[in-house]
């Protein structure tokens, strides 16, 4: 890895200060739907090879496989090293066999179920962010969901409180100014949150992006060719530095978002992890780049 410290920036009213670009651990889940089978070594590999590149955040969830007993195998003893976040809200319990759809239920019980279980997984007696996964208004509400949130906070059990949505709930989450950390999906190819994100950051929250480089370049990562075409709609090819991939751009041009906290790019492929970190390094596009990027963009979508 290069020894170039990433850059870093603080994540909102928690005062944490946390890499912008993160790691997100549902890659390493090795379950059916991924198709992308793990085996513990290359778990224990990629773990810790984050880690030693510099970036100082770690996102998973209750019900992404076998992620967050890898995190608590591989990397418990280096605890202090690393901002931890995960979410709740999920069963471990799949509906069918054959997938990896995990069915949720938004009761306090369940949501302190998942917690104490995701502690005990992952060899920790805290968590420093834990995320509703993506209940709608609605269900929050019924569940009285933030009332169970603040209360794992009062146990010490949890440091800070999150949710992961989407439209057309994040107006009303954010609105109602009691999460301080907001997971909201987010890149050059899929903009459609992008005042949000800047309206979560203006009041005070911080913010995790997910699906920051787009799942990766069809072909050799796992994005889907409908979403990356744009990308030559807009020909974003043209702005490209000398030596830059399109998956390192995007990366770059997430991280220039100025509401964004982190940007958590998942692999277990530690190559891919290197040219992530070697991307982040770069540090944000150019404002003119930025710029012309977003009014390609925009003209593309027209």
């Amino acid at each position: 890895m290069a020894n170039q410290a990433l850059p870093t920036s603080t994540m909102g009213r928690t005062g944490l200060e946390v890499t912008k670009l993160g790691y997100g651990a549902m890659e390493i889940r090795g379950t059916r739907r991924s198709g992308r089978p793990v085996e513990d070594s290359e778990a224990q590999g990629i773990l810790n090879a984050v880690v030693d590149s510099g970036i100082t955040f770690i996102d998973t969830a209750n019900c992404y496989g076998k992620s967050e007993e890898y995190i608590g195998r591989y990397l418990s003893h280096r605890r202090s090293e690393f901002t931890l976040a995960t979410k709740c809200g999920c069963t471990t319990v799949r509906k069918d066999e054959h997938t990896d759809d995990y069915p949720h239920v938004w009761t306090r019980d369940n949501l302190f179920r998942g917690l104490h279980e995701s502690l005990e997984r992952m060899k920790t007696d805290y968590v420093d962010v834990m995320q509703l996964h993506n209940p709608t208004v609605e269900q929050c509400e019924q569940g009285d969901l933030v009332a169970a949130l603040q209360e794992m906070k009062a146990q010490g059990k949890v440091r800070w409180i999150g949710i992961s949505s989407t439209t057309p709930h994040l107006d009303t989450y954010i609105s109602w100014g009691v999460f301080d950390v907001f997971q909201i999906p987010y890149s050059a190819l899929e903009r459609s949150h992008e005042t949000l994100i800047q309206s979560a950051a203006d009041a005070g929250a911080g913010v995790i992006v997910r699906g920051g480089v787009a799942r990766g370049e069809p072909g050799s990562g796992l994005g889907s060719e409908d979403r990356w075409s744009i990308w030559e709609k807009a020909k974003l090819d043209e702005l490209l530095e000398e030596g830059e991939t399109r998956t390192g751009f995007l990366l770059r041009f997430t991280n220039t978002h100025p509401g964004m906290s982190t940007n958590i790019v998942g692999t277990k492929n530690p190559q891919h992890l290197a040219e992530n970190v070697s991307a982040a390094q770069r540090g944000p596009l150019s404002p003119e780049t930025y710029e012309a990027a977003k009014r390609r963009l925009d003209a593309a979508a027209e």
